[in-house]
């Protein structure tokens, strides 16, 4: 994807939609037990975006502090997870690639909180991985 690019998305029934403009950054597979349990999924795939080059542009999701740091949304009618947001970190929304219109326009750079992965996970991609945060 390319800086003038964007990227659309939103839930599975339609009722909350989002654009993301410029380059995406920190995409990664996150293993953490709150990404697992917030999706359903084994580990959920991120993709980093500036707050201001990211808006929602149809309906409102529903939003959860699942920590006293981190605001996740979803959409209240069909569950669909979309965007995890750091308190301490305001410049910065991270989206689900399982939810955008283009998943493929995205590659994965890294696997985050591996000490958190399922043990019946098998990573065969040689991508990096962390056992929490990426390193700065």
């Amino acid at each position: 994807m390319g800086p003038s690019e964007t990227l659309e998305g939103g839930c599975l029934c339609g009722a909350v939609r989002y654009r993301a403009s410029g380059k995406a950054y920190s995409v990664t597979h996150c293993h953490c037990h709150t990404c697992r349990r917030a999706s359903g999924a084994p580990f959920v795939t991120w993709a980093g975006f500036d707050t201001d080059k990211f808006t929602f542009t149809a309906g409102a999701p529903a939003a959860y502090a699942s920590s006293s740091k981190v605001i996740r949304t979803f959409c209240s009618t069909c569950g669909t997870a979309l965007t995890y947001q750091r308190l301490d970190l305001p410049d910065s929304i991270d989206v689900t690639l399982g939810s955008m219109d283009a998943p493929e326009s995205l590659k994965p750079e890294d696997h985050t909180w591996t000490s958190s992965q399922l043990s019946w996970i098998v990573r065969c991609d040689h991508l990096p991985a962390y056992p929490r945060e990426r390193n700065a």
